[in-house]
């Protein structure tokens, strides 16, 4: 029989190859031990989905889409791609994933003729997915007034008809913010449609409320007719308010007309030539970097200024011309802080950016 102390080391070490191996675990076989994965965990929710099996969520609260700045965005895409991946929830009822977050890049992408989008697959519960989306519009500020004021309104029947003060702490936004949001309901079709085209601000729209039909008609009218600035808009809304007149579109134009007239909004200065100068560099730049739809557009502007068409010789003989004009400029003008270095230097800058093309 083996005494204890002649066991005991045997059984200790045994012990200890034991614990050894029990660190080693088919995990750990796996895991990226490379300095860049310290810190990070995969996301089996992450896909590259098909785009047709992706729908739009029909209680999205965004319900007008910018057909402009879609184009934009479909642009970019096909540059560089969808840069953050949009959230979706899978439907098993009908086998689709419908869209969470990120409909102007769910849309984009078909526009930019993709196959795949980037995708976060979610299981966000349906008494959330109202509240989400809200959130993310108000967050980012670039959901229209009166859509935003439509599901404020079907949050709080969602909640339980809970108090607007509830809705406004569930969405993270004032009360009497709210209630601004809340009052662009109030408004004639024709204004609430200008809101949702971007063709008349919240802003703005504050200064029809209250006032009857045919002077909103009016006032609406003249607002989006020059985009007066919302405090103009404030000030003729308190004018029609003083005088009595009938509820009539023609009658308030009529006032709305002279009251501008003694009292004209200042218009502001013309650009200066230096800004002037800036804008075209900028344009100049813009055109050597951007794809072949930017250069149109920026050529179809320069059109309508008036700007002369693309003359080689025409390039030639003003080259010269300013190259004999600068060798005339004092020293001081063309050094750091002179007046000649900063239109120069932009010059500088964006003929780069041309010949680089």
């Amino acid at each position: 029989m083996s005494s204890p102390s002649a066991t005991a080391p045997a059984d200790t070490a045994a012990s200890s190859g034991a614990k050894a191996r029990r660190r080693f675990t088919v995990d750990a076989l796996f895991a990226d031990h490379r300095p860049q994965a310290v810190g990070v965990t995969d996301l089996v929710t992450a896909k590259e989905i098909r785009l047709d099996r992706i729908e739009p969520d029909p209680d999205q609260p965004r319900r007008s889409f910018d057909p402009t700045k879609l184009a934009e965005l479909a642009a970019s895409i096909r540059r560089e791609g969808v840069l953050q991946p949009i959230a979706v929830r899978y439907d098993a009822g009908r086998d689709v994933y419908v869209v969470v977050h990120g409909e102007r890049r769910w849309r984009a992408s078909r526009l930019a003729e993709r196959e795949t989008i980037p995708a976060i697959v979610r299981d966000v519960p349906e008494e959330r997915r109202l509240i989400q989306q809200l959130m993310e519009n108000i967050v980012r500020d670039d959901l229209n007034a009166v859509d935003r004021a439509a599901a404020l309104r079907a949050l709080k029947i969602q909640l339980g008809d809970a108090p607007w003060e509830q809705v406004a702490e569930t969405v993270g936004i004032r009360r009497s913010r709210l209630f601004q949001l809340l009052g662009t309901e109030k408004l004639p079709d024709a204004a609430r449609a200008d809101i949702r085209e971007g063709r008349l601000s919240e802003k703005q729209s504050r200064a029809l409320q209250g006032l009857p039909p045919g002077h909103q008609e009016a006032l609406r009218a003249a607002i989006v007719a020059d985009d007066l600035p919302a405090e103009e808009a404030m000030r003729l809304a308190r004018a029609l308010r003083a005088v009595r007149i009938p509820d009539d579109p023609a009658a308030a134009a009529a006032v709305l007309a002279e009251l501008r007239v003694a009292s004209p909004v200042p218009k502001e200065p013309p650009p200066s030539r230096q800004d002037e100068v800036a804008a075209l560099l900028t344009a100049l730049a813009a055109a050597a970097g951007g794809d072949r739809a930017e250069r149109a557009a920026l050529a179809r502007a320069a059109d309508a200024a008036g700007a002369p068409a693309y003359d080689a010789a025409r390039l030639r003989d003003e080259v010269l011309a300013l190259a004999r004009t600068l060798v005339r400029a004092p020293a001081a003008d063309l050094r750091p802080g002179g007046a000649a270095y900063a239109p120069l230097a932009a010059l500088c800058g964006a003929l780069d950016a041309v010949l680089g093309n």
